[in-house]
């Protein structure tokens, strides 16, 4: 997820398209809004928008899915990484936006990834992961656990930590957790972790990732 090219084990919220069989426009609709969206995804997505004069226009899935990708890189993420052991007992990981929090009681969060990735394996088979959130002082090491698969632990910005777990260093914080349900989603599945321990590290402004590049919040809207 660096803002030259990504890896591929990074979390894309635009990366799946949206079940055709959910789709309830009408024939005509669809085709012109997929031909917009060929040309100016931008103009497709206002055409996907509330008109409040009009009412919810019926939902419409573009064909080579331009505007519903574009929709998704207009929406800012914080950036996270997660860690675990492979069935070897090596390190891996990657970079992800799609970490979200479940549950305060228990404590439990969840992130999504392709079942395609080459993090997969190790997720479908490990007990345990470690979720890192990122502030904008760790943009480097974001990039690199986005990079080249046989490259993300080569250094020292990371060290051994519970269970032999893999834990980013200098991050703001991070959370040991067990993986308590995988739930396989077409081609992707959204992973369930209950926290268990895990640790603060120096605050910062937190990194964020939109339209294909890393931001730090400004000014209060």
């Amino acid at each position: 997820m660096s803002t030259t090219a990504a890896g591929a084990d990074v979390i894309d919220a635009a990366r799946e398209p949206v079940d055709p069989g959910a789709a309830a426009g009408s024939a005509s609709t669809d085709e012109s809004v997929s031909a917009l969206a060929a040309t100016d995804p931008a103009a497709a997505v206002e055409r996907l928008a509330v008109d409040p004069a009009q009412g919810p226009i019926e939902p419409v899935t573009p064909v080579d899915l331009a505007a519903f990708k574009q929709a998704f890189r207009r929406h800012a993420a914080g950036v996270a990484i997660i860690t675990a052991l492979d069935a070897s007992g090596d390190p891996m990981g990657f970079t992800a936006t799609s970490l979200a929090s479940l549950a305060a009681v228990p404590p439990l969060a969840t992130f999504n990834m392709a079942r395609s990735a080459s993090s997969w394996p190790a997720i479908a088979e490990t007990d345990r992961v470690v979720i890192h959130m990122l502030g904008v002082r760790n943009r480097g090491v974001a990039e690199k656990l986005s990079g080249a698969q046989a490259e993300r632990f080569e250094g020292d910005h990371w060290a051994p930590g519970p269970h032999g777990l893999p834990v980013i260093r200098d991050v703001t914080s991070w959370m040991v957790g067990t993986i308590v349900d995988r739930f396989p989603v077409h081609n992707n599945a959204v992973i369930v972790v209950q926290i268990e321990e895990g640790g603060l590290g120096e605050d910062d402004r937190p990194l964020l990732y939109h339209e294909r590049q890393y931001f730090q919040p400004g000014e209060f809207a």
